[in-house]
């Protein structure tokens, strides 16, 4: 039994582009299928058409189903999105596979077209056009929908030497400030000023950014990669030290790097980018999404189920490993890229035991699987804390657990979970998903739970998993996607 792949460990090295692009044959085939034919290139909608869309669905679970076979896990949204921010720093043509098809990246298409890129997408294969970009200010509406559509101020401002973003949106998980974006980029020769809800941004000498030194406060995964996109192209050797190791801050530095941008490692938490006066096109596979195979391994203990899936990265969730295996879970690497879970009491000998966790940076545990594992613990023994260090308003997701029979009692940034042998019994009921991975966990409390639970604000679900109820769907789970009436619409449009 294999946990964690070593070959990982370094920052920057990385498998072999595509060695993880070919699924294994599945007991269920249809899963491998499950991809979208609309050619998202000509599905983009404008903010408003788009926000009214996806409020119109829920999902419809009945609980206390099975699941078996094996799930194809999505290439990584947050790597794509910051990639896709990337590819203004080139000239030309840059294709990239394992896109996946998302409303952010929609969202994130809408910005690069806004700047003047050109971009065709069809079943994770996208190809991007940045030699016509010519604008220095992105839609603000858009931007003001994803919090990594801010990223594009440092290709802009490295590119063009100026830019005009408005603040980041995303979602309501607390504060997610951008002062260490803006001294970064005043440590790299700009001037930011912030004037009427948009932050204005220029070269101080004229010519462009020049090489600097920066320290981060706080290992940002945003800031490292806005200042790392930056740098790449700024006049002479740029030093950040601080800087955040998630994977996906890896995966944009590969892409720089193929993209003819210099980016080495001075020690685990120092970068030195060493800038280039021009970047050329690509060709990249994105890594696979880490946080939705958190999210299915947690969907297999929740249901004492026991699926495969494929393309993992095990290094990638080490942490994550140790808890579902410290809790009576079998975990095996039946290949180097394929994960299977195992929560079945006939096989692990014993009901799961809980545990208890706090959220870290990356290698940590990580904030955006604290939900699903808060909705794993209900059904554990025992009683465990949850703390969440990375966002101080992110257990929006207790309410709506409660309202499932969770018995969960909140601190300030912390929870108590009691599971199933102490007052925790899942049953279905209406709730609503407050923001992305809290509506995940609501999923998975779904198919623990009795009765049938209705999911309203499947908006947010959409932001961060491909397919998710059809993918759950195959490996045996009763679930389903309706619209809502124009009354839920109301109210839901009132909650969130």
């Amino acid at each position: 039994m294999t946990l964690i792949s070593k070959h990982s460990m370094n920052l920057y090295s990385s498998i072999p582009q595509k060695s993880y692009s070919e699924t294994p044959p599945s007991q269920n085939p249809t899963c491998q299928f499950l991809k979208r034919r609309t050619p998202l290139a000509l599905c983009f909608q404008p903010p408003n058409t788009l926000q009214k869309s996806t409020l119109d669905h829920k999902l419809i679970i009945s609980g206390k189903s099975e699941l078996s076979g094996h799930v194809e896990i999505s290439g990584s949204k947050n790597s794509a999105l910051a990639i896709l921010a990337g590819t203004i720093c080139s000239y030309g043509i840059s294709k990239l596979h394992r896109v996946p098809d998302l409303s952010d990246t929609r969202t994130m298409m809408g910005i690069l077209r806004s700047l003047g890129a050109r971009i065709e997408f069809l079943e994770g294969e996208m190809v991007v056009d940045t030699e016509g970009v010519c604008s220095v200010e992105p839609c603000s509406d858009l931007v003001g929908k994803i919090r990594a559509g801010f990223f594009v101020i440092g290709p802009l401002l490295a590119r063009f030497g100026e830019a005009m973003v408005s603040l980041p949106g995303g979602c309501d998980i607390g504060a997610r400030p951008i002062d260490l974006h803006i001294r970064g980029l005043r440590a790299l020769g700009a001037i930011v000023e912030l004037r009427h809800g948009k932050l204005h941004a220029s070269v101080a000498n004229g010519r462009g950014l020049v090489g600097g030194r920066f320290h981060l406060d706080y290992p940002s995964v945003g800031a490292t990669e806005t200042l790392m996109m930056a740098a790449s192209l700024a006049d002479g050797v740029t030093e950040l030290s601080n800087v955040a190791q998630e994977p996906e801050v890896s995966d944009l530095a590969q892409f720089l790097i193929a993209s003819g941008a210099s980016v080495e490692r001075a020690g685990r938490h120092t970068l030195i980018i060493n800038g280039r006066k021009r970047l050329h096109a690509t060709e990249f596979t994105i890594i696979p999404d880490r946080i939705e195979a958190g999210t299915f391994m947690a969907a297999a203990a929740i249901t004492r189920s026991s699926i495969s899936m494929s393309p993992v990265i095990p290094f990638h969730l080490a942490d994550v490993i140790n808890k579902l295996s410290a809790a009576g879970c079998r975990v095996t690497q039946k290949g180097p890229h394929i994960l299977e879970v195992s929560a079945v009491p006939a096989t692990i000998g014993d009901d799961l035991q809980g545990f208890g966790f706090r959220t870290y940076p990356h290698p940590g545990f990580p904030t955006d699987l604290q939900p699903q594992f808060m909705a794993l613990l209900t059904t554990c023994n025992g009683s465990f804390t949850v703390q969440e260090s990375v966002f101080e308003a992110r257990m929006r997701h207790v309410e709506e657990l409660q309202k499932l029979g969770a018995r969960i009692r909140v601190g300030r940034n912390s929870a108590t979970v009691y599971g199933k042998d102490q007052g925790s019994v899942l049953h279905g009921s209406h709730v609503v998903a407050p923001d992305l991975r809290s509506g995940a966990s609501l999923v998975l409390a779904g198919m623990a739970a009795e009765g049938t639970t209705e999911i309203s604000g499947a908006v947010y679900i959409d932001r961060g998993y491909e397919n998710l109820e059809l993918k759950l769907h195959c490996l045996g789970a009763n679930i389903k996607r309706e619209p809502v009436t124009s009354i839920e619409n109301q109210i839901l449009a009132a909650f969130i």
